[in-house]
């Protein structure tokens, strides 16, 4: 991966989070926001291990399935909590192929305490990668 895409991809990364916390500080009492909020969460995953996949690749690591990108990137230390994120992924395949209301605003709460390791991780992987130079 060239410079200017890993960039790229940590920018779009980026921007997904701050959507996702945009949405987070909407009243919850709307379902309709539960649900944009849900969504948001399920774009930054998605853009997340895709992410993590491309950096990992440039380092020579291979990982073709989501949960094999996290835990190439647990291993390599870029990840402080596996599974932290394996629920993350867990509740977003869960978003994705079922719907339940009860499930939905479950999922909702906990993606308010994913935020803060969302956030911190992009700032480590921005600070490797795109100050650090990309390798």
């Amino acid at each position: 991966m060239t410079d200017e895409k890993a960039a790229q991809s940590l920018r779009n990364l980026g921007t997904a989070i701050a959507r996702l916390r945009e949405a987070l500080a909407e009243p919850a009492a709307n379902t309709l926001v539960v649900d944009g909020t849900i969504q948001r969460f399920e774009f930054v995953i998605e853009l997340f291990w895709k992410t993590l996949k491309h950096l990992l690749a440039a380092e020579h690591v291979q990982a073709g399935t989501p949960k094999e990108a996290l835990r190439r990137a647990y291993d390599a230390r870029w990840l402080s909590d596996e599974r932290l994120w394996l629920a993350m992924l867990k509740d977003r395949n869960e978003t994705s192929h079922l719907y339940s209301e009860k499930l939905a605003r479950q999922i909702y709460e906990r993606i308010r305490t994913y935020l803060p390791e969302l956030e911190r991780t992009h700032a480590f992987l921005t600070e490797r990668f795109e100050q650090g130079g990309c390798p």
